[in-house]
């Protein structure tokens, strides 16, 4: 069975009850003890006092009528004393007196032994104080305030769990509105009427993530139905060469092979594309380029130019080489990138110009590669989705693509392996498109 974890309400509730109980016993604790020391220092003044007025009727009584008399006269006094008890014995243990009624109960009393000087020698005493009374008093006290404890721990424990579902409430709308997020309403952001400090950072960070999903969300579609796009061209001339082949029973064998010629072509092409889709998608999960030995950049790039010969001087165009850079590049995927930049430079730039590989170090010490051409201005809006897969448009390019397949998009797959980003700038009848490489990357 699945835990369905703990209630951070109830927790809360419970903690607050707590702290509110042990609060109130420490306080109520505090009061009752400052009480005690109060009655307690009270009982000792008071026991002080009934002494010192004890001692000095019994000297007096002794001296002026002896033994006897101080006898009557500490039984005649009783009465100013109520709730105390006197004994007095003599130096070898003789009782010399003793009050009528001693205490009920010993045990709650306070006690004061002194010494008496009589004449007939030292006498020793003890004078007890009843707090019977005042023990009740605590004991209704303390019943009071544990009492007090307990249904303030209670209440508080009732009112922090009100307080703290009324406060948790915003807590509640975040998860609603994040409970109707779907597919079909990725626009939706989560928002609360009155903004709270400690809750803001997590929703602004949430509706970024919410962004950042809904334009993955978005590409993705757009990304699917370019994909069965540019599959089911390739298929759909598969299909129709190999009906045609199997409809005509007498075709010669010359005429076969050029049906299989036409589907081989179709087939290289979907294999082309499956394998750039597989190098994007090792991309995505964080692939990384295997660095050789520094290399000088411009050598690497005149041997794409050689490569591209043929195309170019069908084009009629010609190729400029400016500057150089070494560092240390995964030099399959850095020609790849660069046979790209030129293959998309060739197929739009004006017949008969010159095409510019502009080699060299950036404002952040990367190294940086740039292929400019002379042709139709890319329009600023599409810039930033230049290096999407499959993005396309209708004006900018005279066949309405910005690049062909996943060209451009694979340049900027390759600029991310090596620590880089990508550059596009066009205007004035020249675009030039690139990407730069860190210099920091391990060799």
């Amino acid at each position: 069975m699945k835990n369905a974890g703990y209630s951070l309400a109830r927790r809360l509730s419970v903690q607050l009850a707590l702290q509110t109980a042990v609060g109130l016993g420490l306080l109520c604790g505090g009061i009752f003890a400052a009480t005690e020391w109060s009655f307690a220092d009270k009982q000792w003044a008071h026991l002080a006092t009934k002494l010192a007025a004890t001692r000095d009727a019994a000297l007096s009584a002794e001296r002026e009528g002896g033994l006897a008399d101080m006898r009557r006269h500490l039984q005649a006094a009783i009465p100013r004393r109520a709730g105390t008890y006197l004994e007095l014995h003599a130096a070898n243990g003789k009782l010399l007196y003793r009050d009528p009624e001693p205490i009920q109960n010993p045990v709650k009393a306070r006690r004061m032994e002194f010494a008496l000087p009589l004449t007939v020698g030292e006498a020793r005493g003890v004078l007890s104080l009843d707090i019977a009374e005042d023990s009740r008093m605590l004991g209704r006290l303390a019943l009071i305030l544990v009492t007090a404890t307990l249904l303030g721990g209670i209440s508080a424990g009732f009112a922090s769990a009100w307080r703290v579902r009324r406060t948790m409430q915003p807590l509640h709308a975040l998860a609603d509105q994040t409970r109707a997020i779907s597919p079909v309403q990725m626009d939706q952001r989560l928002s609360l009427p009155e903004p709270i400090a400690e809750l803001q950072p997590w929703i602004d960070q949430f509706n970024a993530m919410l962004r950042r999903l809904e334009s993955a969300y978005v590409q993705l579609e757009a990304f699917n139905a370019d994909v069965a796009h540019e599959l089911r061209t390739p298929l759909a001339a598969l299909i129709g060469h190999t009906e045609v082949a199997l409809s005509r029973e007498d075709r010669p064998a010359e005429a076969l092979r050029e049906t299989l010629t036409v589907n081989l072509e179709e087939l290289q092409r979907l294999a082309a594309l499956v394998s750039d889709m597989l190098f994007l998608s090792r991309a995505d999960r964080g692939a990384a380029a295997r660095c050789s030995a520094p290399s000088r950049l411009a050598d690497l790039v005149r041997q794409v130019v050689d490569f591209h010969e043929a195309p170019l001087s069908e084009a009629g165009l010609r190729v400029h080489v400016e500057g150089d850079a070494e560092i240390a590049v995964d030099q399959a995927l850095f020609k790849r990138a660069v046979s790209n930049l030129l293959g998309n430079a060739t197929r739009y730039a004006a017949k008969g110009s010159t095409i510019t590989v502009q080699l060299g170090v950036d404002a952040e010490g990367r190294a940086e590669v740039a292929v400019e051409n002379a042709g139709p201005d890319i329009d600023a809006q599409d810039i930033p989705r230049l290096f999407d897969r499959f993005f396309r448009t209708d004006e900018s390019r005279p066949d309405g693509h910005l690049h062909h397949g996943l060209g451009l998009a694979i340049v900027a797959a390759i600029a991310r392996m090596h620590s880089g980003h990508t550059v596009a700038v066009s205007g004035g009848g020249r675009t030039r498109i690139g990407f730069a490489i860190s210099r920091s990357l391990p060799i």
